[in-house]
């Protein structure tokens, strides 16, 4: 199995709010993908002492252990775990009730030998791709459903649209929201890969339409994670005095990319037989 994972900040002084990680069983079967985009909040209170970044490494720290260890959990029962145990790492010290206590958006997806289980909470994206080439994106689009005047107001959004219903949810101090994200399942012998991004490295498709996302995932496997992102910096440079293109608060914003290569199987599950160049033939 090839992973590549490669995260930039969006600012060099700033520290970077996305988290991401593999996580690969002892056991050796199976694996899990985890990607967090931290929400920047607006100046001023949060009600926490803590830091995005906290956040988001505990949350992502959490969600990484739960997703592999509990391979019996439902992933969206995993994410209500790892939301609880951080809550509770700060509960104590910090207001979890006010609207912009540290939140995150969340992309995530774990393996068996037997299925491919996925889950996506706000605007990160999760592309899989089948043994055919085709890529399928798994979205949250709830937030881009959203009319633009509607956030044009940081206030308005934070009492009416965030993790309110008929606004748009993310990974905060409440367990509950687990059951607002998109979830589920595919046989494991149709899928060959997965590539997990948050909205800075989407930008790609979503903001600057260098292709669909089905070219966005070819880029990412043949020239790799980081090409993909040097792009995205490139075409946001350009742009930088007009930001012509929707979509775009900031010139720069953190940009992750996780690929994951996965073995072959045959239709029982097992490993597909090797090629003459001792590579797995997809079936």
């Amino acid at each position: 199995m090839r992973t590549e994972l490669v995260s930039v900040p969006g600012d060099p002084a700033y520290p970077n709010e996305d988290f991401a990680s593999v996580g690969l069983p002892a056991s050796g079967q199976g694996g899990c993908l985890v990607v967090l985009d931290g929400v920047t909040p607006p100046r001023g209170d949060t009600g926490c002492s803590h830091s995005v970044p906290w956040y988001t490494a505990r949350l992502g720290g959490a969600l990484t252990e739960l997703t592999v260890s509990l391979p019996d959990v439902p992933l969206s029962g995993a994410l209500a775990r790892a939301i609880t145990r951080t809550s509770e790492a700060h509960a104590t010290t910090c207001d979890l009730s006010h609207p912009r206590t540290p939140q995150a958006t969340v992309a995530l997806a774990r393996w068996t030998e037997e299925t491919v289980d996925y889950l996506v909470l706000s605007d990160s994206a999760l592309l899989l791709e089948s043994s055919d080439g085709t890529v399928t994106p798994v979205l949250d689009d709830r937030l881009a459903r959203l009319p633009r005047t509607a956030l044009a107001s940081d206030a308005l959004v934070d009492a009416t649209l965030r993790n309110k219903e008929g606004g748009f949810f993310t990974a905060a101090a409440d367990p509950a929201v687990a059951a607002r994200a998109v979830t589920g399942a595919v046989p494991r012998a149709r899928v060959a890969s997965l590539a997990a991004l948050t909205d800075g490295a989407a930008r790609w498709t979503e903001t600057f339409r260098e292709g669909d996302w089905t070219a966005l995932h070819t880029a990412v496997r043949t020239y790799g994670p980081r090409s993909v992102i040097d792009r995205v910096r490139a075409l946001e440079e350009a742009d930088r005095e007009t930001r012509a293109h929707l979509g775009r608060s900031k010139t720069h914003d953190d940009a992750t990319v996780v690929f994951v290569d996965l073995p072959a199987v045959g239709r029982d599950g097992l490993p597909a037989p090797l090629t003459s160049d001792n590579t797995p033939r997809r079936q």
